[in-house]
């Protein structure tokens, strides 16, 4: 473990190690000339006991076979595991000469340099790709390299140019050969982990989708990074170990890819895209299992070896193949999120698939490299269509808190109101028959008082009793709201009644009113009381007059919604958004002396005969009350 935690640390400092490289500009050491070598000999080798020195004699019969850079690797023979490769060093003056060798394949490779081992690489996993970089002596230019590769697979020879330079500027070279797979890999991995950590601020119903997404980006990220020949170059120590994560971050792959297709879209038709998804997870599965069994013998490393080319090649074809299909039918649904998925997996299944394919024409002599560039757009798609998702849901959630609010407020003004009922039934009558007696006698006082003065305090008492008696009458209003005798009521004649009654009100107040009704309109209730509820709230309005009000009462039949729509507005001082919310609540009024107990009757006969009010206004713009009442047939 301690290795393990070494090596990502190594990993990471390596990107920081590798940057300058990238981006320093060059100096003249970086722009002294090198050659690059593009013919070397090649000879196949029986015997495993022979030695640089036999290979190199002038007596040796074997014959060279002779290759150029661009030329196809040679068909190894089945009986044969090892070869040589030599070429000569050109003559150059050079102050730190080194040499670099890319692409060249091999399990184990031996380089000598006048009959001497100058550089030895043995891997105990079957991962046959080698860069190297070798530093030389001045005195080793213009000698032959003998290059000794052994393996047991049917890949082997050299197929890049051989370069021969300064050690500084080909250095470069072999950072930036490979830099850019660790730096793509490094950076997904260091997003899907930060992602990872993101999960415990998720919903539940995104854990899924999201852990998905993050082992598809961690995944890519590990297979970039492994199957570089750069860590197992720089870090031979832990190529064991890059080997075998490339082969599960494989296996883990296309499992997540389903899971995260099946949250998005679904089950599919019958039922397919659970059933592949089942049948990834089940091959994965079998693959890590398989892997660890492979460590057992070195024939279980082979049948491993060649199951799982078979099961991850053909996975990745099929599995892409389907997801196409998939797509294809929901993009033909005009389904959006199948639209952005399509964009980003089409260039991404159509390279890996073409590349596939061209892996196994190739005798699986082909490194594949394309599906790297088409990989961002897939990743960018997944992202975009979950973080699609997540403002979706977040929108909703703000809508239902919305909605939410709105029944709180309710269910309080409801018990409020139930309150406020059953105290108003209880001692309305109590209250109401006491003031009536003390009314009457302060009338008989008030014609046996001796002065006016007394008069004076007699009418005073007299007032504020009947005061007291129109506050109980709205708490009878409130606390029995039943309508004891309803008719079909005609909308434009109570309005017109309502409009004579308070028009000498309005005038008075320097106002008008208009009124805009549509015929035949009816609702069912008793005419009293809707006139109430109505002169209460334009009563209301009159009063929030302040230079030239005017009164707008519409009445009209809403087709749509099916509903009459009775609009009362005015032009007054308007209400704050606080002030909204609280009215129809007892005891709550802008008057001086008021008790907010009418507009609190006006929404109980209103909702007793099936309506509902609401209102809409601001500061300095007046205020609109809206009524709905379901229509009623003659």
């Amino acid at each position: 473990m301690n290795g393990l935690c070494k090596f990502a640390i190594v990993l990471i400092l390596s990107l920081f190690i590798a940057v300058p490289f990238l981006s320093t500009s060059a100096h003249a050491l970086s722009n002294a000339s090198s050659i690059a070598i593009s013919e070397w000999e090649m000879m196949w080798e029986e015997d495993l006991e022979r030695t640089v020195q036999d290979v190199a004699s002038k007596d040796n019969s074997i014959k060279w076979m002779k290759f150029s850079f661009g030329d196809d690797l040679p068909i190894k023979p089945t009986h044969i595991q090892s070869g040589w490769l030599r070429f000569k060093l050109p003559t150059l003056n050079l102050m730190r000469p080194a040499l670099l060798i890319s692409n060249l394949t091999g399990k184990e490779v031996a380089i000598y340099i006048d009959n001497k081992a100058v550089y030895e690489s043995k891997r105990n996993y079957p991962y046959f790709r080698n860069e190297i970089l070798l530093p030389l002596n001045s005195n080793e230019m213009g000698k032959i390299v003998y290059i000794q590769l052994h393996t047991n697979s049917q890949i082997l020879g050299l197929e890049d140019l051989i370069k021969v330079g300064e050690y500084q500027k080909l250095s470069k070279d072999f950072m930036k050969h490979d830099m850019f797979d660790v730096i793509l890999g490094a950076a997904l991995v260091f997003i899907s982990s930060a992602m990872f950590l993101c999960i415990i601020f998720l919903n539940k119903s995104f854990l899924a989708s999201w852990t998905s997404l993050c082992v598809i980006i961690f995944s890519i990220g590990i297979m970039i990074i492994t199957y570089s020949p750069y860590l197992h170059t720089v870090y031979k120590q832990y190529g064991f170990v890059s080997y075998y994560m490339f082969d599960i971050a494989g296996s883990l792959l296309m499992p997540s890819v389903f899971i995260f297709f099946g949250k998005i879209f679904g089950r599919g038709p019958y039922g397919l895209i659970t059933l592949i998804k089942n049948v990834q997870i089940g091959i994965a599965a079998f693959n890590i299992t398989f892997l660890f069994v492979s460590f057992t013998s070195e024939k279980a490393t082979y049948y491993y070896q060649m199951t799982t080319i078979l099961t991850f090649g053909g996975s990745v074809i099929i599995g892409n193949l389907l997801l196409f299909i998939f797509l294809i039918k929901f993009c033909l649904q005009k389904n959006k999120e199948a639209i952005i998925l399509t964009s980003g997996f089409g260039l991404f299944a159509l390279i890996g698939v073409l590349e596939m394919i061209w892996y196994f024409i190739r005798d699986m002599k082909y490194d594949l490299f394309l599906w790297k560039w088409g990989i961002l757009s897939f990743i960018a798609s997944l992202v975009i269509i979950l973080t699609r998702r997540i403002l979706q849901n977040y929108e909703q959630v703000i809508q239902y808190s919305k909605q939410l609010e709105i029944f709180n407020n309710e269910l309080q003004r409801s018990e409020k109101m139930e309150i406020i009922s059953q105290l108003a039934a209880s001692i309305a009558h109590e209250v109401r028959n006491p003031l009536q007696v003390t009314r009457g006698f302060l009338q008989l006082l008030r014609e046996k008082a001796a002065n006016d003065k007394e008069k004076g305090f007699m009418v005073l008492a007299i007032n504020e009793l009947d005061r007291a008696s129109e506050i109980i009458t709205d708490f009878l209003t409130f606390a029995k709201p039943q309508l004891e005798q309803t008719t079909l009521l005609n909308i434009a004649e109570e309005l017109h009644q309502i409009e004579g009654i308070l028009l000498p009100l309005a005038n008075m107040q320097g106002g008008v009113i208009t009124v805009d009704l549509e015929d035949n309109l009816y609702v069912r209730g008793n005419s009293s009381k809707f006139k109430q509820a109505l002169i209460n709230i334009i009563k209301n309005s009159i009063e929030a007059f302040d230079k030239e009000g005017i009164i707008v009462i519409r009445a009209y039949l809403d087709k749509n919604a099916k509903e009459i729509l009775i609009s009362i507005k005015d032009n007054g001082e308007g209400m704050s958004e606080f002030d909204l919310k609280r009215l129809g609540e007892p005891y709550y009024s802008k008057k001086s002396k008021g008790t907010g107990l009418g507009l609190m009757v006006t929404f109980r006969i209103i909702e007793v005969m099936q309506g509902k009010i609401k209102f809409f206004s601001s500061k300095g713009m007046g205020t609109e009350a809206v009524i709905h009442f379901p229509p009623a047939n003659k």
